[in-house]
């Protein structure tokens, strides 16, 4: 019998119907571990890169980690995988709530959708069979109406995942959003735009106890119990806080990026929209997602804008580093009101409020059509010029017909010198950390399998000591600015996060000092598995680089690991960060070393041999011949 995986997807065509399961040997769990490992897998083996991410035949993967679901700190996640429409490389945006231990309940490690339904259809999963139902008369609602709804047919117990009208639109900076008002989002890469050309509206799950059993119930118990003091001491600001807790501290190390990335200081502009103040005036309850003693989640007042005296999901970091300091925006009460609106339409709200920042900065040069303002005071820190804009970009109205396609290609259309405004690597905005204040974060932004992710190495947990280097065999002070051992900071951190997707786990675990070793007993005790540090690191390398051969099929090389001009070469000139610039040349050339790919960026066949990898799948060899034209139907 397995432990801790079914052993089963589901795959369900919406243009036909039909609905077909397919078995996965316990040699795929343990090499790539679930979650967006295991997707990697399935999505390589089927060649889907070679379709357009909004085709027919185009596959929307939802995979759960081994962890997922069971009583371990924060196994909450599941994966949102696929072909981005953002960006057109691989995609994956990670959720945690309560839907995803809901999902791994329904007898299924993963689910592939493919086709597109003749109307507005969601997904229903009750008694072990996933149903398509009518969405008529929720197409056009908000995520929250949506969950209300779906709630009222099918009892308050039902867990949903929905999009909101931009994901219907097939807004390319749209989210999934999970869990109705509790707003946790798979938001990155457009996944719910994705969603949206299928149709689907939601995924909802009956209350069902069908997880696989575990090798040693005793043992995981008592390993959770070794761990939680630390968690719940380490993690503790987050406890209180939020994430939002960390604005001010963030804004001190110079890494907190302002004015759409050019200003270096924001010191009392910062306090005013920390977590911390925001609690002392809207503060509702605070939140956690399945099996996590974090409850990092805070609930917030809605002060303003259409949703005014609601109650809503609080705004995390990034959403406040976006929504107020990059659009100059100090009143917490517009922040938490663009957070409510993001998260009721759907919308990503780090790419949201990248493209209105990069909006604000091309107004102030002149560069929008005075018919595409139309009444819109697009100024710096106007408050209802951003709630204005999002509604906009989740119709597709107005000036929001080119935010809804990220910054990147709206820059082409406003002219040459737009694109030095539009700051995203690969096609996907940048997450709020500065790579000029951890000049690490330059490397795992310019390498990042989804574009300019900072999940993907959270780097600057080491370098700012929030996480000992020596817990992954790293010195535990690194020089913020300098480039010594930061390629290999960025390589080790990549391979170790890669571990967290795939499993099921939240990453704020790190913060409350979980070390590689103790997840790797958990793997253990739950599967049967003799794992230990290294193969979980193996594990880690081997998803990180199939990852990276998938891109490569798709043209990803040197040429696109790399970030905006803006991040290389504009010093901040004030605060902690003035003065540094990340030499990313002779870190790269150090990272693609270490990682045993050439000086193109292409993963080499000793690497690829030592993982278990097909080098030849990369179909690089003479030439580097890649995909050639995509499948659009």
């Amino acid at each position: 019998m397995k432990k801790g995986f079914h052993g089963k997807i589901l795959e369900i065509n919406l243009s036909s119907g039909e609905q077909q399961e397919t078995a996965i040997s316990e040699e795929y769990f343990r090499r790539y571990l679930g979650g967006s490992g295991l997707a990697a897998k399935i999505f390589d083996e089927r060649d889907y890169g070679r379709v357009s991410p909004l085709a027919e035949v185009a596959p929307l993967m939802i995979f759960s980690g081994i962890l997922t679901g069971y009583s371990i700190p924060t196994a909450c996640k599941a994966a949102f995988c696929g072909k981005s429409p953002a960006t057109g490389i691989w995609a994956e945006a990670i959720v945690g709530g309560f839907w995803p231990a809901s999902f791994k309940k329904t007898g299924y490690d993963g689910l592939i959708i493919t086709g597109k339904a003749e109307k507005a259809v969601y997904l229903y999963f009750s008694k072990g069979v996933f149903a398509v139902q009518d969405a008529a008369s929720l197409w056009g609602e908000d995520v929250y109406r949506t969950a209300e709804k779906l709630q009222k047919e099918h009892g308050d117990e039902i867990k949903v995942a929905a999009i909101g009208p931009a994901g219907e639109k097939e807004v390319l900076i749209s989210s999934i959003m999970i869990d109705g008002l509790d707003a946790r989002a798979a938001g990155r890469c457009g996944m719910g735009a994705l969603m949206g050309s299928k149709n689907l509206k939601a995924i909802a799950i009956e209350k069902s106890e069908d997880l696989p059993p575990l090798n040693d119930n005793k043992g995981l118990a008592a390993a959770r119990k070794k761990v939680m003091p630390k968690i719940r001491e380490k993690a503790k600001g987050l406890s209180d806080f939020g994430t939002a807790g960390g604005v001010p501290i963030v804004e001190k190390l110079g890494d907190l990026p302002i004015r759409n990335w050019t200003v270096g200081s924001w010191t009392e502009s910062a306090a005013r929209v920390s977590g911390q103040a925001m609690a002392e005036k809207y503060f509702a309850k605070h939140y956690a997602c399945f099996g996590c003693p974090i409850r990092c989640g805070k609930e917030m007042k809605v002060p303003v804008g259409p949703h005014n005296g609601t109650v809503s999901h609080g705004p995390e970091y990034e959403t406040v580093a976006g929504f107020a300091a990059m659009c100059l925006n100090d009143d917490p009460a517009y922040v938490i009101a663009a957070n409510d609106l993001c998260n009721r339409l759907g919308i990503d709200t780090i790419s949201g409020s990248s493209v209105i920042a990069f909006a604000m900065e091309l107004n102030e040069h002149g560069l929008i059509p005075k018919n595409l303002l139309a009444d819109l005071n697009l100024e710096w820190g106007s408050g209802e010029a951003v709630l204005a804009l999002i509604r906009q970009i989740a119709y597709r109205e107005g000036l929001g017909e080119y935010l809804a396609r990220g910054v990147k290609r709206a820059a082409a259309e406003f002219g040459p010198i737009a694109e030095e405004f539009a700051v995203e690597s690969k096609g996907l905005e940048m997450a709020f950390h500065d790579p000029r204040a951890f000049t690490s974060m330059a490397v795992t932004y310019a390498t990042g399998n989804r574009g300019a992710c900072h999940l993907e190495g959270l780097t600057y947990y080491v370098e700012n000591r929030s996480f000992p280097g020596s817990f992954i065999g790293l010195q535990d002070e690194f020089e913020h600015h300098g480039i010594e051992s930061k390629a290999l900071l960025a390589k080790t951190m990549q391979d170790f996060m890669g571990v967290f997707n795939a499993l099921g786990l939240c990453k704020f675990l790190i913060r409350g000092h979980v070390t590689p070793e103790d997840i790797a007993d958990w793997v253990s005790l739950a599967t049967g598995w003799d794992m230990d540090r290294e193969e979980l690191f193996t594990s880690g390398e081997r998803i990180f680089n199939l990852k990276r051969s998938i891109n490569v099929k798709l043209g990803i090389s040197r040429k696109d690991d790399t970030l905006p001009p803006r991040l290389l070469t504009h010093d901040r000139r004030e605060g902690a960060a003035a003065g540094s610039l990340p030499h990313l040349g002779k870190m790269l050339a150090e990272y693609y070393r270490l990682r045993g790919w050439s000086d193109e960026g292409i993963p080499g066949p000793e690497i690829m041999a030592k993982l278990g990898l097909e080098w030849e799948s990369i179909d690089v060899i003479n030439g580097c011949q890649n995909y050639k034209g995509e499948i659009k139907k």
